[in-house]
Order: C-alpha cells, then sequence, then structure tokens
C-alpha cells in the first residue's frame, strides 16, 4: 500500500484529482513522500468461512501479515474440519482442514441469535475490522446481519467481499466440479476419446481466491486514497469462466470445437508425455525453431523431414510424431534425455511425484511450516505464490491450525470484555 503526503493531503479529493490530472514524477510543487508498508499487520480480517474457497484467500492474507480471525456455526463449524484422517487424535482437526488454515484465529458465533448479532458488532467495531470476507449463500446475508450495509452502517469504510458460486442474486449450491463442468474445464481435461476428467487441484476454489486476494489489494489502494470501502461480489462461476480464454475465443473465432486432447496440445506439437526407460517426461515444443533444435539431436535425426518443419505440418501428423518420438524416448532415462534438451534450452521436465516436488530445491528453500503446541505436530506447507516479508520474518513458520473457537476466550473475554461467567452461558446458550 502506497501513502502519499502533499500539502494539501489533508483533503480527499485531492488524491482523485491528483492521480488523473498529474503524473506524480512531475509535479514540482509538492514535496511527495511514498511510504511502503513494510507489512499488512495492522489490518484485521473477519471472515465467515467454511470449504475451501475462502479460506484459501484468507490463508493467503495471512501470509501477507494479516490479523485473520475465522467465524464458525457453535454447533456446526466447518465441514471440512471433518474431513480426512483424525491425526490428532481430537475433534474438529482431521487433516483436509490443515493445509489451508494455519496462521489465522478461530471464533465460534451463532449469528442468528441477537445476542451473536451483539457480538458480532463488537467484533466489528471493537477489532476495527478492514475487511469482511463470505461465502454464504446470498438468501443468508440480510438474516445473518453480515450484507454489505448492515455492515457498512457499523464501519463505513469497510471492505466487504461475498464470494458466491454464481452470483449475488443466485443462492444456487456449487461445489469446485460442479463449477468445473459447467464452466467447461472439464471438456477440456482428458484425453480426446475418454471421458471429461476433473483438474487434479480445485481450480474453481484456489482460482477465484486468487482473483479475490487482486480485488481485495484494489480495495485497500482505493481505501487508502479515497478514505472509502468497498462491496465485491465474487462469481465463482466467472472466475473459472475467465480462464477459458483460448477456448472461447478460438471456438467461435474459427467456428470450430474446442475440446480435450489429453496431453497434447491443439496449437502445438510435439507436446506430450512420453514414457522414458525408468518414468515419464513432458515435452514441449513451442516454435519451428526449439524443432530445428530437437532434429539436430542424433536420436532424432529421422525426423528431419520438409513436412515437418513448420508447426502445421506437425500438428496435422502429430500422432505419428508423438509415437515417433516416444519409440525414441523410451529407450532412454529421464535424466539423459533433461541433459540432452537442457544443453539446448529445450524445454522438458520429468513427471515428478509429489514427494519428488517436495525434495526439489527450489521449493525446499520456500516450504512453509506450523508446529502444534500441544502435541508437538508439525506439517509442511507449499511455497507461497511469493516469499512475503511477514514470512521471511516468521522462518517461514505460521501458527498452527486453530482448533475450533481456540480464540473465544482471548477475543470475546479480553478484547470485548465478556467475563468467564457470560462466556460460558453464551456457550451453554449456543450462541458461541
Amino acid at each position: 500500500m502506497y501513502t502519499i503526503f502533499g500539502d494539501e493531503s489533508q483533503n480527499p479529493n485531492y488524491f482523485r484529482s491528483l492521480s488523473f490530472a498529474y503524473p506524480l514524477a512531475i509535479i514540482p510543487t509538492f514535496t511527495l513522500r511514498v511510504e511502503i508498508m513494510e507489512e499488512f499487520k495492522d489490518i484485521k480480517v473477519l471472515s465467515l468461512e467454511q470449504a475451501m474457497v475462502v479460506p484459501y484467500l484468507t490463508y493467503r492474507l495471512a501470509h501477507d501479515g494479516m490479523e485473520v480471525i475465522r467465524l464458525e456455526h457453535p454447533v456446526y463449524g466447518d465441514p471440512n474440519r471433518l474431513i480426512g484422517e483424525n491425526i490428532l487424535d481430537e475433534e474438529r482437526m482431521n487433516a483436509y482442514f490443515l493445509p489451508v488454515n494455519a496462521g489465522k484465529k478461530a471464533l465460534t458465533l451463532n449469528l442468528a441469535d441477537p445476542e451473536g448479532q451483539k457480538l458480532f458488532h463488537g467484533l466489528i467495531k471493537e477489532l476495527n475490522i478492514d475487511i469482511f470476507t463470505t461465502n454464504q449463500l446470498p438468501r443468508n446475508y440480510e438474516k445473518l446481519g453480515i450484507s454489505y450495509e448492515q455492515i457498512k452502517a457499523l464501519k463505513p469504510d469497510i471492505i466487504w467481499l461475498g464470494v458466491t458460486g454464481f452470483g449475488p442474486d443466485s443462492n444456487e449450491p456449487a461445489y469446485d466440479p460442479i463449477l468445473q463442468a459447467r464452466s467447461g474445464m472439464m471438456e477440456m481435461t482428458g484425453e480426446s476419446e475418454g471421458d471429461p476428467q476433473v483438474v487434479g487441484i480445485p481450480l474453481p476454489d484456489m482460482g477465484t481466491s486468487e482473483h479475490c486476494y487482486g480485488l481485495l489489494m484494489k480495495a485497500l489502494f482505493k481505501r487508502q486514497v479515497t478514505r472509502e470501502g468497498s462491496r465485491i461480489d465474487m462469481s465463482m462461476f466467472e472466475s473459472c469462466v475467465s480462464w477459458m480464454t483460448v477456448p472461447i475465443t478460438l471456438s467461435i473465432l474459427l467456428n470450430k470445437t474446442i475440446k480435450r486432447r489429453g496431453n497434447s496440445h491443439e496449437f502445438f506439437c510435439p507436446v506430450n508425455v512420453y514414457r522414458t526407460s525408468n518414468g515419464y517426461v513432458y515435452i514441449a515444443v513451442g516454435n519451428d525453431r526449439q524443432w530445428k533444435s530437437i532434429i539436430s539431436l542424433e536420436i532424432f535425426k529421422h525426423l528431419d523431414i520438409p513436412e515437418y518443419e513448420k508447426n502445421q505440418g506437425r500438428i496435422d501428423d502429430f500422432v505419428n510424431i508423438n509415437q515417433s518420438i516416444s519409440d525414441v524416448t523410451q529407450n532412454h532415462s529421464s535424466e539423459e534425455l533433461i541433459e540432452l534438451f537442457n544443453a539446448l534450452t529445450l524445454p522438458i521436465s520429468k513427471i515428478n511425484t509429489i514427494p519428488e516436488v517436495i525434495e526439489d530445491p527450489l521449493v525446499q528453500k520456500r516450504l512453509l511450516y506450523s508446529k502444534d503446541p500441544k502435541t508437538g505436530t508439525e506439517i509442511t506447507l507449499p511455497p507461497p505464490p511469493n516469499m512475503t516479508p511477514f514470512l521471511e520474518d516468521l522462518d517461514r513458520m505460521l501458527s498452527f491450525p486453530p482448533r475450533f473457537g481456540e480464540h473465544n476466550h482471548e477475543i470475546y473475554g479480553k478484547v470485548l470484555g465478556y467475563s468467564d461467567k457470560q462466556l460460558a452461558d453464551l456457550k451453554e446458550n449456543k450462541v458461541i
């Protein structure tokens, strides 16, 4: 985030007129100071979240040092707490919940109860919440008291984000595979003559999270400049379809069917998985120059024929080319082929297993960790998309994923001032 100070900086309209009228580099009349926030540690996020899409988003925000507090219903909680192996031998801390919830705090709260509403209002105001996020169905916004208008009345500059399956006017439920099916992702995934397949990771969930991350950063910048909050409605379906750039544009432009082709590519050849003597490699040729380099290798000289000189000629005969390359590669080890290709700066990779990915030196030095102070259990987390100063300061060690309602006493008691007796009563009445 950037804060710009000048002689008239107390006027909020000054920033708007300045940014549109002048490039900063050519303003001689003001002494400007640009400060870059070292961390986001003063930003507080309150999130009514469950499953994957919003939890992954707030996990990313926690990487920046934001204080993330997740809200869960005191009876039902996040269903993902109950999925996977119970490695800690305790309720609601199963394995599937752990990967995207490190670095957070957890509260339980029944927002359908008037006392729960009172607590919620206290959280928004007393904690001075900057960002509120939820993946509740839109029909629940008003009755739970979490609509943008309701929260804005409590905190005018709130940044509000609602993530839905198909937009704020739809209450249709959506899970990742449903979105993959409807958006065309499954139609583009799998063998050409086989059934459509789901993508190996939950791209609709995580892709939407990344889109939300960018929108929140824009909203934070807007608020820093204008002092105004924002309402953001994010449709997972729209997020998914936005990834379909080539299939949608070219299917209309070329008036042809664009669909799955297994490991090969619609527009480039050779691009495929090839068996080796000890595993598999993926070879990707992106232009004719690279093809010329491949056929300069002794083992591929037999493919140096005029029909294959241009990409289109190779595409026209991609079945035979793939078979011819496979006939060669299966007689050589993955390591030998990688050495040959790397010497010519040709794109190739071994098909790594997950343990092999973890052992990659580029991954090893950026892995994240989290250790449970109660049991000593340590979990390993994948590297962030970009290593943040906050994570570096922590030596890449995040706080352990929070237990169900773990921070009720800390926040409701110490921050909002509720006594132990009041908290016990609220728990007995299933408000927290």
